[in-house]
Parts: C-alpha cells; sequence; structure tokens
C-alpha cells in the first residue's frame, strides 16, 4: 500500500508577499471554471487525465501548434507560470467534476424533494503547488528558489526554511520520496507542505496464525490493550493510565467553566490550552499501542467501530465531545501500517456490557453492591469482579477472530459450525468464550 505524510517547513523572512501570488492563482482558478462547464461534453470524451488538461490549456494558452485561443487567459493573466497553469487546470477539472455530479444527482431526484440547483463552484481557499524548475528549486539544505508575483511580473525570489523543520524531515523522512510543495498560509506565518510518498507490503499472514492486539480505548483511561491468538490465548494484558494529563485536562476545563461564569473573553485562548493537553493524550496513547504491536510481532490492530456523532446527553457529555478516539486509532493506523500491521474494526455494541465468559450482561456501578459504584470493575452474574475495561477488549479480539474465522471456512462448513455454536451466528453478542466454543467445533 501507499502511505502519503505531509510535513510543513516554515519560510522565515516573508510575510506579506505570497498574497498576491495566491490572489491570481485564485482568480485563474475560477477563470477556468466556466470553460471546464462551458466544454464538459468534450472534455468527458478525451481519455487520460493528462490528455484533459492538455485539451483545456490549448483552449486559453497560446503556443507555436494553439496560436489563437477561444479565451483571453495569457492577456488577463501575463506571464503565468505554466506549471502554475496546469495546477489551475487540476483544480478547476476536481471542481467542476464533482460539481456535474452533483447536478447530475440533483435532476435524477424527485423535483418536490430535491431542494435548489447545486451552486457553480469557485476558488475557494485554495494555495498553488510550487512544481521544480517551473516554480521552485532547492538551492540548498535550509534554502530555496520560488516564483512569485513580485513588482508586477513573475520572478525569482529565496526564502529561508527554518532549520528544526528540515532537519526533522532529514531526520525521519530520508528513505521517502519527495513530492512537490504546496504553499500554505497558516495563521499569520507561510508554510512550504511537502508531501513524501512510500510504499509498504502489509503481512499476508493465515488467520489461524495471526497474532492481534485487541485495543480497548477508553474516556477515563487512555486505553487496555490485550494480546490474542486464533484459539483463545491471551498472550499479554496492558493498561495505560495517563492519570498526570487527565488531571491536568480537568483543571484546564475547570478554568474554562470559571473563565465562562464570569464573563471572559478569553475563552479561545484557554480551550487552545485544553486542545493541546488533549492532542498530547492522543499521542501517547497512539505510540504506547504501537509498541505493544511492534513488541509482539502483531499482525493485525482491532479497535471498536465508534460513532458519537451528534448530540451528546447525560452527564458525561462534555467527556465524550472531547474524547478524542478517532484521532488516536487515525494516529496508529499510520504508525503501524508503516510496519505491515493491517488495522480492523469491530463492531462496539455490548463489548463492555458482556462478560467474556458468556455468563450474560455485567453489572456495573449503582447497579452492583461489590462494584461499590464504580464503572472501572464490573460484576457478573456468578459473582466473579472484573476489570470492564480488559473485559472489553476480550470481547474485541474475539469478535475479530470470529469474523475472520467463519470468512475463511467454505459455505457448508460455516452453517455446519453455526449449528454446533449459534452465539457466532450474531457477531455483536460473540465473547471470548464464543471463540473458544468456535475453536472446539472445528478441531472436534
Amino acid at each position: 500500500m501507499d502511505i502519503n505524510t505531509l510535513y510543513s517547513v516554515k519560510i522565515t523572512g516573508y510575510n506579506d508577499i505570497f498574497k498576491e501570488s495566491v490572489r491570481i492563482y485564485r482568480d485563474a482558478v475560477d477563470f477556468l471554471i466556466p470553460v471546464c462547464i462551458d466544454h464538459w461534453n468534450d472534455i468527458i470524451s478525451v481519455d487520460g487525465v493528462c490528455q484533459r488538461k492538455m485539451y483545456i490549456e490549448h483552449l486559453v494558452h497560446k503556443t507555436n501548434n494553439y496560436p489563437h485561443p477561444l479565451y483571453p487567459f495569457d492577456k488577463k493573466f501575463y506571464k503565468f507560470p505554466s506549471y502554475l497553469l496546469r495546477g489551475a487546470i487540476a483544480e478547476a477539472l476536481g471542481k467542476v467534476s464533482s460539481y456535474m455530479s452533483n447536478l447530475t444527482n440533483w435532476k435524477a431526484m424527485d423535483p418536490s424533494t430535491r431542494g435548489r440547483r447545486p451552486g457553480i463552484p469557485k476558488a475557494g481557499h485554495i494555495y498553488p503547488c510550487l512544481y521544480r524548475d517551473n516554480t521552485f528549486i532547492r538551492t540548498d539544505t535550509y534554502e530555496a528558489k520560488i516564483k512569485v508575483f513580485i513588482r508586477n511580473t513573475w520572478d525569482w525570489i529565496i526564502v529561508k526554511l527554518r532549520k528544526s523543520d528540515v532537519d526533522y524531515i532529514i531526520h525521519h523522512c530520508s528513505d521517502r520520496k519527495e513530492c512537490a510543495p504546496v504553499l500554505q498560509k497558516r495563521g499569520k506565518q507561510w508554510y512550504l507542505d511537502f508531501c513524501f510518498k512510500e510504499k509498504v507490503t502489509l503481512k499476508d499472514t493465515d488467520i489461524f496464525n495471526q497474532t492481534i492486539v485487541a485495543v480497548d480505548l477508553g474516556i477515563n483511561n487512555a486505553c487496555t490493550c490485550t494480546v490474542m491468538r486464533p484459539d483463545g490465548t491471551v498472550l499479554g494484558r496492558y493498561f495505560y493510565n495517563l492519570s498526570k494529563e487527565y488531571d491536568c485536562l480537568k483543571r484546564k476545563i475547570d478554568h474554562i467553566k470559571r473563565a465562562q461564569r464570569h464573563g471572559s473573553r478569553c475563552v479561545k485562548n484557554l480551550w487552545r490550552y485544553a486542545d493541546g493537553v488533549n492532542h498530547d493524550i492522543s499521542v501517547k496513547t497512539a505510540s504506547f499501542i504501537e509498541g505493544i504491536a511492534r513488541m509482539y510481532d502483531a499482525d493485525v490492530v482491532v479497535f471498536e467501530h465508534l460513532d458519537t456523532s451528534g448530540r451528546k446527553h447525560g452527564s458525561k457529555k462534555q467527556k465524550l465531545a472531547l474524547w478524542r478516539k478517532n484521532e488516536v486509532q487515525r494516529m496508529v493506523a499510520d504508525k503501524v501500517h508503516r510496519l505491515g500491521i493491517h488495522i480492523s474494526h469491530i463492531c462496539a455494541w455490548g463489548t463492555s456490557r458482556l462478560a467474556y465468559d458468556g455468563s450474560g450482561t455485567v453489572l456495573r456501578g449503582n447497579k452492583s453492591q461489590k462494584t461499590n459504584g464504580s464503572y472501572s470493575v464490573c460484576e457478573f452474574t456468578n459473582g466473579r469482579v472484573y476489570n470492564c475495561d480488559l473485559n472489553a477488549s476480550y470481547n474485541i479480539g474475539s469478535r475479530y477472530f470470529v469474523r475472520e474465522i467463519l470468512k475463511a471456512l467454505p459455505a457448508t462448513e460455516r452453517q455446519h459450525i453455526q449449528a454446533k455454536v449459534p452465539g457466532c451466528a450474531k457477531r455483536s453478542t460473540c465473547t471470548l468464550s464464543t471463540l473458544i466454543n468456535l475453536n472446539s467445533a472445528l478441531y472436534a
């Protein structure tokens, strides 16, 4: 698979000099969008993306073979760099293609319920890609030349690149393919965003020989990891509690509450501090999970499919809103894919509610007399008290193995197994006991 990563390098010494170049580039895209719409039927009849770009370029740009273009692009955008023109054409093509698809879907809908017609797209807040040798030349390790619009013409300027950013890229991306940078503005500073490509081969281990890391992400605790084998053997159990970081986040939130209560106008800055602490929790959690997967040379990291979109309710709604479970999963995916490890997701329903030994629904909080109102432990119906997150991680790994083992079996054998072990037919109720019973039926 291909892995793309983006690293930003801050440009030092310049601030407002790039604004005019970006404005002209956006105006060029706005100029090309109507051209693409008017000639859309002819464009889609041309095979190949590069050929379509050349077709549009012949409509607006004067060359020796096409001395009379239909549109006065060269007069309006004097000495516009050719590679920037091709980048603008690619942007316009993408926006018009999306617009035409939306328009086709809109026309196919019922007129009484389809709503308003899709609007013609605009360039929006896009930034130019600086192609090598035409608009970007690397002159030194910490220095580059960029072609920008300055003194009423397109000319080269030398920019300094921040040393710490360049050193970080040299240290981490020396073996990756570097693509053309994109000029980008964040806040009041300008950056060059470098994209790096690399190819990795993911492991192709048979399901009956896999080792997985089942991860239960928590709201109060960072994560609980269980290393499992297909027969239900647990190789390792790991808990990661970032008590210091969670306590710091709570103090930040309490500070925000006090400021809001007194009508403070600096709440935005306070939220920035809280987001920084929350991001630090995500980074440390992802690094911990990657370390466990590397330690056991795992084949798959299994997560729950957590969808908490929409309005939150209850006393835990703020914690749910601040919970960055998707960010952690994205970070882990980026890290473990480089190790050749797969990422998989299972249904999250009942993983904490059902006991891993198959005894049924557990009791938590005030419903159990043995837990003293705590939600970190639970009571099984047989009276056993167990850690809730560890119980959930058992069920997460078991559901993955039950699903993949059944998929690997022929249809007739699968039906025979499901008749012997009815619990594996409904994966949202599978537990560790279901996986053990499934293995017993397979090797009976």
